[in-house]
């Protein structure tokens, strides 16, 4: 299994359908598949159950995943040490974007619940959850001003290495 991990808007569903392709193998984009499941958008499990009920989501799927597969993950998923601990299992790839990337990738962006509200609280989770992409991760790939395809081609080549 692999897994691409990131903060919000640094091209992990982009990127791991490209990947897939490029593998020959699944993809699987995990907030649409607890989507899917519970029959919420990841918004309303947010505002109806709150974060911590979509957490548990998470926690699950990841447990029953099987196969060979790339799944695009959630943005916190590496919050749950049980979580980073089952991503180690397969092959973590950490898309790397700077705070400014992140930014200008989701300034019109209404539909994720943890990135309304204030700016430099929005900041202060991406810095947070730094060092938990970068202890879980196997690769680390930087990934701005770069092409979907680009970031695509350059994990496919570290993991035949």
């Amino acid at each position: 299994m692999i897994y691409l991990i990131g903060f919000m808007g640094s091209g992990k569903s982009t990127v791991a359908s490209k990947l897939a392709q490029k593998l020959q193998c699944s993809y699987i984009e995990m907030d649409e598949s607890i989507e899917k499941q519970e029959g919420l958008t990841i918004p309303e499990m947010f505002t109806q159950q709150g974060e911590d009920y979509f957490r548990k989501k998470e926690r699950e799927f990841l447990r029953n995943t099987k196969g060979e597969a790339v799944v695009s993950t959630g943005g916190g998923v590496i919050l749950s040490p049980e979580n980073r601990e089952i991503l180690r299992r397969g092959t973590a790839v950490y898309l790397h974007a700077d705070w400014e990337t992140i930014v200008d990738r989701l300034k019109n962006d209404t539909s994720r619940p943890l990135w309304s509200g204030d700016e430099a609280e929005k900041k202060q989770r991406f810095e947070d959850r730094l060092p938990l992409y970068k202890e879980t991760a196997h690769h680390v790939v930087v990934v701005d001003d770069k092409a979907p395809a680009v970031i695509a081609e350059e994990i496919a080549a570290r993991l035949k290495s």
